[in-house]
């Protein structure tokens, strides 16, 4: 009795070994090459899947979903003989399972060699400068060239990115020399302008003050001549409102004489014309108020112009 049940325990656990070979569970967004003796038989898409067991067997689970890859820092060369370490990300995806596993032997390490060959040749035509700022143009002909040789591998490159491009360490330097030339460049411009707009600004605020200036004093000097006129104007009047005669006038006239011959720097004083007549008419107003009534009068000057002394 032991034989057979040894025999039977046997005959369970291969049945039990064959049933969980039969049934293959694929995930999701997952693929499996099924080969039968060696050869391949069939592609096992996600979900439940039978296969022959001890004659099928899977030679490859490949996962289809996008895959991101860093390759390491790549040393290139540009046109104008200068080294370059450019780091680079690859977005791909696998879309058929079958090539992806028998048209190249390891697609990472092909599309990896594929990148850095298709850079040198990218950056070689190229100088740093143009390197730097045109990092678009190398994504795209550097996608264009994977993706078409990557079609035949099963494989789609969806997009590439470099993420650094590092020139040598002097021409770092005299980068951020030229960055902070120009930076310094840039302030003392900006500080120019400020000064010249300050000027400016001053410069239209003294006009504005000074035409303002000039108007409020022609107005004060219009006001001011008006108010003179106005005085005169009123003077006048008066004068011939109260009907003055020759002797008040002659008596204001020899008033405004020592006025007339007021500060230092009068030294010579030249006698007016009219003091002649002046002088007869005060006489003559002199004569009728002394007693007798018998005042003479002042003679006129032969010569009005003749000079006065010298007042000291």
């Amino acid at each position: 009795m032991e034989p057979i049940i040894i025999v039977l325990i046997i005959l369970v656990v291969l049945v039990f070994i064959a049933l969980i070979k039969t049934i293959q569970v694929i995930p999701q967004a997952s693929a499996a090459i099924v080969e039968r003796f060696g050869r391949y038989t069939r592609t096992l898409n996600a979900g439940l899947n039978i296969v022959v067991p001890f004659i099928d067997s899977i030679r490859n689970r490949i996962d289809l979903r996008e895959q991101v890859v860093p390759f390491p820092p790549q040393p290139v060369i540009t046109q104008d003989n200068l080294v370059v370490n450019i780091d680079t990300v690859i977005y791909y995806q696998v879309t058929d399972a079958r090539a992806a596993t028998y048209e190249v032997a390891s697609y990472i390490q092909a599309i990896e060699q594929l990148t850095v060959t298709t850079l040198r040749n990218i950056i070689g035509g190229m100088d740093l400068e143009r390197t730097l700022t045109s990092r678009e143009e190398i994504n795209a002909a550097l996608r264009g060239v994977l993706d078409e040789a990557t079609g035949k591998w099963g494989i789609r490159v969806n997009r590439v990115e470099l993420k650094a491009i590092e020139p040598p360490t002097s021409i770092q330097d005299s980068m951020e020399k030229q960055m902070r030339a120009d930076r310094d460049k840039r302030a003392a411009i900006l500080q120019a302008e400020g000064v010249r707009q300050s000027e400016i600004l001053t410069a239209e605020g003294q006009k504005q003050s000074a035409i303002l200036r000039a108007e409020g004093e022609a107005k004060a000097a219009a006001l001011r001549a008006e108010g003179e006129a106005q005085a005169i104007r009123v003077v006048f009047e008066s004068i011939h409102a109260g009907d003055p005669d020759q002797k008040l006038l002659s008596y204001q006239y020899l008033q405004m004489l020592p006025k007339i011959a007021e500060g230092d720097a009068n030294k010579l004083w030249i006698v007016p014309s009219e003091i002649g007549d002046a002088l007869k008419g005060l006489g003559g107003a002199i004569g009728n108020f002394a007693p007798g009534g018998g005042g003479g009068s002042i003679p006129k000057p032969s010569n009005p112009n003749r000079q006065a002394p010298p007042i000291d």
